[in-house]
């Protein structure tokens, strides 16, 4: 899936000249918390988000800074929220470092980028020029309508499912050798010795991908700690 496929195409902009107020009340008209910023020709120049007005003082929330933290912050910190809280022009409030994806990138790259900056959407570029807009929103949308994945393999008895969940998890730090899964009328016991909640939960799910697999019990032990003399 790309993000062709779950981007918003119809995207509400805002323009660097707008004032902070019409771009606040585009916002809440259209119930997005965020949007691009372009200048006349239609390239991207930037986004506005709700964070970005966050702090302004027509509404009593800018940042109140003690005099003496005010002492360790930079003059060019100091002065950047100065804008942020008292510019009249989106111009003035907006992010002007915009991360972009291209119509052909695919989702898993996409939500790779909103984990790795922290952000919550995404412009959407075709040859240069905005087509669109993934949102966090439209990526739970995509989940929300994918089909579920079938089980993986073509095993017809036991012992060839457990020689697929065994082969599931090879490749996997966490996996299982063979004699630590059984198989008995399409349940999986899972046998052996993990560090975590997590590899548990993280065995059980592959071993349940697996064509032919009913349920999964886990028969999972932590490693016995010697105590310290």
């Amino acid at each position: 899936m790309l993000a062709i496929d779950v981007m918003t195409p119809s995207v509400i902009c805002a323009q660097p000249d707008m004032t902070v107020q019409e771009a606040a009340k585009r916002l809440v008209e259209n119930r997005i918390s965020g949007m691009p910023v372009v200048d006349e020709s239609g390239a991207l120049v930037g986004i506005v988000s709700e964070g970005d007005l966050l702090h302004r003082v027509e509404t009593g929330t800018e940042t109140r800074r003690s005099s003496w933290l005010e002492l360790f912050s930079s003059t060019r910190n100091l002065a950047s929220a100065f804008v942020k809280e008292h510019g009249r022009l989106v111009s003035d409030v907006m992010s002007a470092e915009v991360f972009v994806v291209d119509e052909k990138t695919p989702v898993g790259g996409i939500a790779e980028l909103m984990e790795k900056r922290r952000i919550k959407r995404v412009p959407v570029l075709r040859d240069g020029k905005l087509v669109g807009i993934v949102t966090r929103a439209n990526l739970i949308r995509a989940l929300a309508s994918a089909p579920v994945p079938a089980q993986t393999g073509s095993a017809s008895n036991d012992r060839e499912i457990a020689e697929a969940i065994v082969a599931a998890l090879r490749d996997k730090r966490w996996a299982l050798s063979k004699e630590n899964v059984i198989v008995k009328d399409g349940v999986a016991h899972l046998w052996g010795v993990i560090q975590s909640e997590d590899e548990e939960r993280a065995i059980c799910v592959a071993a349940l991908e697996v064509k032919g697999v009913k349920e999964a019990r886990a028969h999972l032990s932590y490693p016995n700690v010697m105590p310290l003399m």
